[in-house]
């Protein structure tokens, strides 16, 4: 046991030593950890008895061996593991009690990224569609019934069946039909003719219920119905708006274009009106301003866009944000802040903008274009990121309508095509309406 006695007084906790140092000796103090814990017994024998056995096996008796497996036992008692716990490790505390777990706020489950089909669904042959960037000659109904003049003949398609009818065919002097707009209650729609004159018809009774006459003096590219009043814009850069309950309809008078009136659309709340012109120029209208007795003054006059802005759209999800579009030589979407005037973000696409459409369902908007792609662009707001690029039309993509569902989009150019795109959804995970049909105009080949 002499080297076990050694080791003991060489772990002496407060054994002094010398050490030199540049100028003599000194006495240092060394603190050794406690070794308490250490199994010095066992040690020594690993180190001295433990391994002759193996070094040199010739020279044990079996005597000796049976002595050391005994005392090997009894020093190894125990040690199978050499890492283990003495108890159980301890449960770990629950920061919040299971059943206060229903309270905290859950995350919400992540949406699965929607498909969007890069061609278009359904192409149907539009012949006679008038190439012309300032007319609006494509509208789809609440009712489910899409409209498309094509020349001087309205057709009417119904998405729910399939069928189609043609509601009125203007003569030459007065057409071709320069204007298209569904009323909301998707039975009266109003027709704008190249003659100045203003028609509303029923579509249910297949009759014409009266001309509005006498406001312009030139084709009537434009038109927007805020409940009972049917607003008008022309050529003659007039926008009028008409009761079309009483027999004296003109009972306003918007006085700011110089130039023809391409663009018009009410907010959804219908008090304010937005109108873009070939003057290049965008007003907002203040409805709870308007007189009757004196041309109705603008609430903005804005500058911004430096081409003819057609393309308007107001954010379904925002009242007072409105989205526009200019022209060859300006092919920016600007967003305003209607209530200030502000132009809140402008996006240069690369080609003339002919329409927009804000998606009902998510917070995403999509833009037609004329050359080089003739493409349709859905974008993602407020980023502008470009989510996808549909293409499939070889002309200017001039006119755009979006179903009742807010899923399907209609898009008509002027290469004569009209096209059917699932870009918005699916009807089944959209907003529920009455009258919807997955592949609307299943049974139509030709629109004539």
């Amino acid at each position: 046991m002499q080297v076990l006695s050694i080791l003991r007084a060489n772990l002496n906790l407060e054994t002094p030593f010398k050490s030199s140092s540049f100028k003599g000796e000194t006495r240092v103090k060394i603190f050794i950890p406690n070794r308490s814990a250490m199994d010095f017994d066992f040690a020594h024998y690993m180190l001295t008895e433990g391994r002759k056995g193996k070094e040199n096996p010739l020279a044990s008796s079996p005597a000796k061996e049976a002595y050391q497996k005994q005392l090997a036992e009894v020093f190894n008692m125990n040690r199978t593991r050499i890492l283990a716990f003495k108890n159980k490790p301890p449960t770990p505390v629950e920061l919040v009690p299971h059943e206060m777990s229903s309270f905290l706020p859950q995350s919400k489950p992540i949406k699965p990224r929607r498909h969007i089909p890069q061609s278009s669904e359904k192409t149907l042959d539009a012949p006679d569609i008038l190439d012309d960037f300032y007319l609006n000659l494509l509208d789809w109904g609440s009712s489910n019934v899409l409209s498309i003049a094509l020349g001087n003949t309205l057709y009417l398609w119904d998405a729910t069946d399939g069928s189609t009818t043609e509601l009125m065919t203007i003569d030459d002097e007065n057409g071709p039909i320069t204007s298209v707009r569904w009323a909301p209650d998707g039975r009266h729609i109003a027709i704008g003719l190249n003659n100045a004159d203003v028609q509303l018809w029923d579509t249910v009774a297949n009759r014409k219920l009266r001309t509005l006459q006498g406001g312009h003096r030139a084709r009537v590219g434009s038109l927007d119905w805020n409940n009972h009043i049917l607003t008008t814009g022309a050529m003659d850069g007039l926008i009028i708006n008409n009761d079309v309950r009483v027999r004296s309809h003109i009972i306003e008078t918007y006085r700011g274009h110089h130039r023809e009136v391409c663009g018009l659309k009410w907010s959804a709340s219908g008090q304010q009106l937005a109108s873009g012109g070939n003057d290049n120029l965008l007003y907002i209208w203040d409805r709870s301003v308007a007189s009757s007795n004196s041309p109705t003054q603008w609430l903005h006059r804005l500058e911004d866009h430096t081409a003819a802005v057609k393309a308007l759209a107001w954010c379904p999800f925002q009242g007072n944000l409105l989205a526009s579009g200019g022209g060859r030589g300006d092919e920016c979407i600007k967003f305003w802040n209607t209530h200030t005037g502000a132009c809140l973000n402008s996006v240069d696409t690369g080609s003339q903008v002919c329409s927009l459409l804000w998606n009902t369902n998510e917070r995403e908007l999509l833009s037609s274009h004329g050359f080089t792609q003739n493409q349709l662009t859905l974008w993602k707001y407020p980023s502008m990121v470009k989510i996808a690029e549909l293409t499939g039309h070889t002309s200017r993509v001039l006119f755009m309508a979006q179903s009742p569902d807010g899923c399907t989009v209609a898009s008509a150019a002027a290469d004569e095509t009209l096209r059917f795109w699932n870009v918005f959804g699916n009807p089944e995970v959209a907003k529920p309406t009455s009258k919807t049909n997955s592949e609307p105009f299943s049974n139509i080949n030709r629109i004539r």
